[in-house]
């Protein structure tokens, strides 16, 4: 994975609150671009930023958890701590339903913010070291050719050479070779790996 520069997105409409959390976040070493609104933070978004995001989930215009739907249509993997002066239990179910990794109150003690942060940095780096693994199989799936991709989806299936062989009216020799060339391709030995690698991105191969 290549090295990441994560930023810490403060989204928070009080000018003040927003000065003292870029402070703190700038003392403690962190990256931080903050924003006064969500429509600000909306129009700057790229599925190129990594980091996290420091939402206040009361905001005029677009609030934290209109903003949060907006991103989750982006299919966004950018963790979200929501910050609050006015929460309530209700509203805070519903945005770690829709995907919060974390929800705060103010006033809160800068040490748990902190943590919060931390956590939620190390989450997204986890699902990016996830995501390329998955873009790297999906690669080697492409460089398949169409025989050697139907070929695959019938070792997948558990069919002995012998069967595809039969049922696509070739040489059980010439199967072999493809088999062959797909688990080269694929880079693996094993054919447990090879399914297991092909089954974490089905979804993401049927969705194209």
């Amino acid at each position: 994975m290549t090295d990441i520069q994560q930023t810490v997105y403060v989204v928070e409409d009080d000018e003040a609150v927003r000065d003292s959390l870029e402070l703190l976040l700038k003392s403690d070493g962190k990256p931080v671009k903050t924003y006064e609104s969500a429509t600000s933070f909306l129009k700057d978004y790229s599925d190129k930023m990594a980091g996290c995001i420091v939402l206040d989930i009361r905001m005029p215009g677009m609030d934290g958890m209109e903003l949060q739907k907006k991103l989750n249509e982006k299919h966004s993997i950018l963790p979200i701590i929501f910050v609050t002066g006015h929460g309530d239990v209700p509203m805070a179910v519903d945005a770690m339903k829709e995907g919060a990794v974390d929800f705060i109150q103010k006033p809160y003690r800068e040490e748990a913010l902190l943590e919060k942060i931390e956590a939620a940095l190390a989450q997204d780096l986890e699902q990016r070291k996830t995501l390329d693994e998955k873009q790297e199989i999906i690669r080697r799936v492409k460089s398949l050719t169409p025989r050697e991709h139907e070929i695959m989806d019938r070792m997948i299936a558990g069919q002995a050479n012998k069967v595809i062989a039969i049922e696509l009216e070739i040489s059980q020799r010439t199967v072999e070779i493809h088999r062959s060339r797909v688990m080269h391709k694929m880079g693996t030995h094993s054919l447990a790996h090879l399914v297991r690698m092909v089954l974490s991105v089905k979804d993401l191969i049927d969705a194209r």
